[in-house]
Formats: structure tokens, C-alpha cells, sequence
């Protein structure tokens, strides 16, 4: 089968290797999509930001977010048959620990991540636990059901922990596609979404998706104008997924008393005001990263039942023989969303 590998140095090899056979408690799924994340770049340099050894080093195929078909089913893996459409959690843990008995393998101190750890989805075939294996539903296209089960997922989780409904005036920093997703979920929540980015094509699309009114950060003091969107008052929730300073101490800013702040892009460090941004405004702060693997049944029917227009956060296609091209286009932040894709 083909399969892509990273070495690092931005080096990109699409290889023949063996299709891989599942072992206890796992099955063999047939690759269908296979989404590009901003993640993935750091096994691109070969700085991976999770991961062990063999990480970033090229001996792992990269992919977090695959979907596909079961094809074969390991020893004591139950509960799948042969053809079922499936998506993989991208947490691998020891299923014993208390956060994976609570669903959040991810929190796993023996955790393995999916395309990084162990072989993910970038190539024809990949093997994975029966456990992690999550039913699409006929509704849901493979390129949707990829990105379900990361910025979909994520953005699902973290807004129902701060409550977005109806009621809410939620603001969005960052509209790449993890900040494009928040639109989508903010919005068939119930919220009022307003979105905040630097570009203007990026807020077009934000418009498109669904936002009630954009914000250009780079011409407008962005909490300023929240402000002034919201009655003075501030909107009444913010997730950021920029992960760029700024950005994340104008949500500090700009929020309501009383209002919650969900940061979900990476960054190593920021300087904030605790007193001014966070005690003195009684703020509900924190951190949105991926999302139980129990959730996905309530996940995929929203999905369905708002039909989410997933595929229009996807920006490109490729063919994995394309892998290189598809690499260093979203290194150079040339495509927003990039899928691989066998249809």
C-alpha cells in the first residue's frame, strides 16, 4: 500500500509498505479521507508537539483525523463488522485510568496519539482498536466524518462546557478552520456568533458560515468594537483559536463580567492581567482540547440533525501521490483545510 512518511527537514516520501494486519482487539480500516491539521506541521519540521520517540522522525504515518471502511477484524475485537463506515479517536490509552474510564483518553498518562505514535491515516490502510473506532452515519461524507472527530468535536465539547446556547453572544478569534468550525457549532447552538480574524477573506468565509458580524483585528481594536457590538456589555462567551497573544488577551478584554473564555489554539506563552482580566471580572476560564470519545454519538446526530456543512470548511483535495505538494502548500498557509481522499 502507499503510505506517507515524515522525517523532518520538511521532507516528504510517499512509500510502498505492506498492509499492515490488525491485531487483538483491533481492526484494519481502508483509508477514505485523511485530513491535514496545523499540528501535523510540527512532524513536517520534526518538532513534534505530542508523541514519543518515533515521532517526527519519519518511521510513523502521520493522519489524526482518517475515516474509512472496516476491512478485517482482529482477534477479540467486537461490536464491528466488515463495511461498517467508521471515524478513529485519535487518543489511544490504556482504557484502566480513571480519565479513560471518563472518556478523555487523551488525558491518559499512557497515552498514544494516532499519526504520531502510532501508524494514523495518510495512507491506504490503517490499523486501530476496535474501541477507537466511531460509526459515521450514512449521512456524513468521509472528509466530513474526518473532520468531525477533531475541530468539529473540539468545538462541540468545549461550547456546551461554557454553555453556548441561544441565549448567548458569542464571540470567535482566529477563523482558520478550527475558528470556522466554532462558527458552524456556535450557530446551530442557538448563538449570535461574532467572528474576529486579521484577514478579510477569512471573515467572508466566517459570513458565509454563519456569522451575525465580523471584526477585522488588524483595523479595529477588536475588543473595542465587541464591545460596541454587544451594548457596551462585551459578548457573553469567547473561544479563541488563534493562539496568538494578542488575540487571546483581547478575549480577556473584551468578555463580559461574568462571561467565559475558552482558549483553544496552542501557544507556548502569553503575558495576561490576572487581576484586571480574570478575579476582578468573576471569569469561567478554560482550555478546549478535543472531546470525550462518549460524546460522539450526541456529536454525529447534531452533525445530522443541523446538517452541519462540514465540507465547506474543507479548502483542498489531494491525491496522496500529491502528499508533497499537499504538505507544502499548508505549511506556506497556501490552503486552509487540506483532505486526502480516495473517491
Amino acid at each position: 500500500m502507499k503510505a506517507v512518511l515524515l522525517p523532518g527537514e520538511r521532507e516528504v516520501r510517499v512509500v510502498e509498505r505492506e498492509v499492515p494486519r490488525p491485531g487483538p482487539g483491533e481492526v484494519l480500516v481502508r483509508t477514505r479521507a485523511s485530513a491535514i491539521c496545523r499540528s501535523d506541521m510540527s512532524l513536517y519540521t520534526g518538532n513534534p508537539i505530542v508523541g514519543g520517540a518515533s515521532a517526527g522522525r519519519g518511521l510513523v504515518v502521520p493522519g489524526h483525523e482518517p475515516a474509512g471502511d472496516v476491512v478485517e477484524i482482529g482477534p477479540g475485537a467486537t461490536g464491528l463488522a466488515p463495511g461498517d463506515r467508521v471515524t478513529a479517536y485519535l487518543a489511544i490509552g490504556c482504557m484502566r485510568c480513571e480519565y479513560c474510564r471518563g472518556g478523555k483518553l487523551m488525558l491518559c498518562p499512557q497515552w498514544k496519539c494516532l499519526g504520531f505514535d502510532v501508524d494514523g491515516g495518510d495512507a491506504e490502510y490503517f490499523v486501530v482498536p476496535a474501541v477507537n473506532c466511531l460509526p459515521l452515519p450514512d449521512e456524513l461524507s468521509y472528509s466530513a466524518g474526518a473532520l468531525l472527530t477533531d475541530m468539529v468535536g473540539t468545538q462541540y465539547a468545549t461550547q456546551k462546557s461554557i454553555d453556548v446556547s441561544g441565549a448567548t453572544t458569542l464571540a470567535v478569534f482566529g477563523m482558520g478552520p478550527m475558528g470556522g468550525a466554532a462558527v458552524l457549532v456556535g450557530k446551530a447552538l442557538g448563538a449570535t456568533v461574532l467572528a474576529v480574524d486579521l484577514l478579510d477573506e477569512r471573515l467572508a468565509l466566517a459570513r458565509e458560515l454563519g456569522a451575525d458580524a465580523v471584526v477585522n483585528s488588524g483595523s479595529d481594536d477588536a475588543a473595542a468594537r465587541l464591545r460596541e457590538l454587544t451594548c457596551g456589555q462585551g459578548p457573553d462567551a469567547v473561544v479563541e483559536c488563534s493562539g496568538a497573544p494578542p488575540a487571546q488577551n483581547s478575549a480577556l478584554d473584551c468578555v463580559r463580567k461574568l462571561g467565559s473564555v475558552a482558549f483553544v489554539g496552542e501557544s507556548r506563552e502569553t503575558t495576561i492581567n490576572p487581576s484586571d482580566q480574570l478575579i476582578r471580572k468573576l471569569l469561567r476560564v478554560t482550555g478546549g482540547w478535543y472531546f470525550p470519545i462518549g460524546l460522539f454519538a450526541d456529536l454525529s446526530r447534531f452533525a445530522v440533525r443541523h446538517e452541519l456543512p462540514i465540507e465547506r470548511l474543507v479548502s483542498h483535495r489531494y491525491r496522496l501521490d500529491d502528499a508533497a505538494e499537499a504538505f507544502r502548500a499548508f505549511d506556506r498557509r497556501l490552503t486552509d483545510k487540506a483532505v486526502f481522499t480516495w473517491d
